[in-house]
């Protein structure tokens, strides 16, 4: 079931994203309420009573420090930026992610936001996101180094606004 996430959700999405830190920036109890409290969009799909995933997103606007959205914010007048989707491993390849993106998608188009932004890691390599944001039709705009350039985030975006994209097309 897809909805939105509360609080009581919390425990769930911080282990997620512990069980992912290695691709996602760190997160606890606190900026994770932060971000709760700003998001345009924080879902979670709930199966037999676990979270087996979850997306965070964040209009422009927003009071974040993340220099990834700032990036975006600095750039684009209206955008909607995953901060973060994070899928179970038990549950990747099952079309949770792409569900996940459909609902951001719906958002964006409701809401007349003409980008999806989000970034992933480059170097780290992370093939698997690169692979799956490029099936949606995402497409680099630039890249960052951060952390004294051990760090490299390809910064992607997709543009709501041709009203072209795959991602309305996608299998479930």
């Amino acid at each position: 079931m897809l909805r939105d996430a509360t609080p009581a959700d919390f425990a769930a999405i911080l282990d997620l994203n512990e069980a992912f830190v290695s691709v996602l920036s760190p997160l606890d109890v606190g900026r994770l309420a932060r971000l709760h409290a700003q998001a345009a969009l924080h879902r979670v799909i709930e199966r037999e009573g676990r979270i087996d995933a979850f997306l965070l997103a964040l209009r422009e606007g927003a009071e974040y420090d993340s220099v990834n959205y700032r990036w975006f914010a600095q750039r684009h007048a209206r955008f909607l930026y995953v901060d973060r989707i994070v899928v179970a491993g038990g549950t990747q390849a099952r079309g949770t992610g792409q569900q996940l993106y459909r609902d951001v998608y719906a958002r964006a188009s409701h809401d007349d936001v003409p980008l999806i932004t989000c970034e992933f890691d480059i170097e780290p390599p992370n093939p698997a996101s690169a692979r799956f944001h490029a099936k949606l039709g995402f497409r680099e705009i630039g890249r960052q180094q951060l952390d004294g350039g051990r760090k490299i985030v390809s910064l992607q975006a997709l543009d709501v606004a041709a009203g072209d994209t795959p991602l309305t097309n996608i299998d479930a």
